[in-house]
């Protein structure tokens, strides 16, 4: 069919703007904001503690958070466009572009490979090629180790895929100072020790989508005592690491009480649910996760200035 519109077909007819929004709301889908918007934030927190930040021209701080959000959105995409048959049977995904025949899957994961290529050629050019190789490996580890390999096939899917989302504050980090330090390690580290206990708190209330979906999260295989035994194993390693910044030198002592406040909080947040039968402090202890992650990086950011 022609994409010529002409006066003797009917049947094409220009699009409505209600079906044009809900197409720009599709992509915007494609892209997990709510991820994105934890990237940005880690990775924005890594920029601002780095040494030289504020000698960075503002211009170059945009263009370095815009790449990490479109480099985060991409492989969120690639991840709905190859996940899109066990999105059908989860509840949680079952409404997600792709799983509701709103879009196609070429145009998803093309949509996704000429983002991923544009932030990272764009942190390269514009920033430094050294926060640019760390964006698109992190890219490719979440879209082909975590998503096409590990998550289908491992319990340990989260543990190890959780490398990914631990990239973007030494991204930020090596965006400001073209490097990568033992301190940037350290803020990876906060991330990756954090997202076992953050995604297994989702597993224990989401499990019966796992099963269905037929993904062997620790809950599902493991059981769930077992499964909360290990997020208090996590959040009990997390605590004396989120000290590391102010017993290493790059932060006061205001976010090391911040830190310990957050961390021992988290560490009891483990310890309710591992005494509770129920899921609301599973469901608890998720959302706490979520603004430890944040509240911890801010203190971070307050404690720079």
């Amino acid at each position: 069919m022609s994409d010529v519109q002409t006066e003797a077909d009917p049947q094409i007819s220009e699009p409505t703007p209600a079906k044009d929004t809900s197409r720009v709301r599709d992509f915007w889908a494609l892209l997990k904001p709510r991820v994105m918007s934890l990237v940005v934030f880690s990775g924005f927190a890594g920029m601002w503690v780095a040494p030289g930040f504020s000698d960075m021209h503002p211009f170059m701080i945009a263009v370095a958070v815009a790449c990490l959000a479109i480099g985060a959105g991409a492989a969120g995409a690639v991840n709905m466009w190859y996940e899109r048959d066990i999105d059908t049977v989860m509840k949680r995904t079952a409404g997600r572009p792709l799983p509701r025949g709103r879009m196609n899957p070429d145009e998803a994961v093309s949509f996704a490979l000429v983002l991923s290529a544009l932030s990272v050629m764009t942190m390269g050019v514009a920033v430094n090629w050294t926060a640019a190789g760390l964006l698109a490996f992190a890219n490719l580890f979440y879209s082909i180790i975590y998503t096409m390999w590990l998550k289908r096939r491992t319990p340990q899917n989260i543990v190890i895929g959780g490398a990914a989302g631990a990239f973007p504050p030494m991204i930020g980090w090596a965006a400001v100072t073209g490097t990568v330090t033992i301190e940037s390690i350290v803020l990876f580290a906060l991330i990756f020790f954090w997202t076992p206990p953050h995604f297994w708190a989702l597993s224990l209330f989401a499990n019966e989508d796992y099963k269905r979906a037929n993904i062997p999260m620790m809950t599902v295989v493991a059981g769930e005592r077992k499964t909360k035994i290990q997020m208090l194993v996590y959040t009990l390693i997390l605590l004396p690491l989120s000290l590391l910044p102010t017993l290493m030198g790059f932060a006061g002592y205001g976010y090391g009480i911040a830190a310990l406040i957050l961390s021992g909080f988290f560490v009891f947040t483990s310890i309710r649910v591992l005494m509770d039968d129920s899921l609301k402090s599973a469901r608890l202890m998720f959302g706490y996760s979520v603004f430890y992650l944040f509240a911890l990086f801010l203190a971070l950011m307050i404690d720079a200035v």
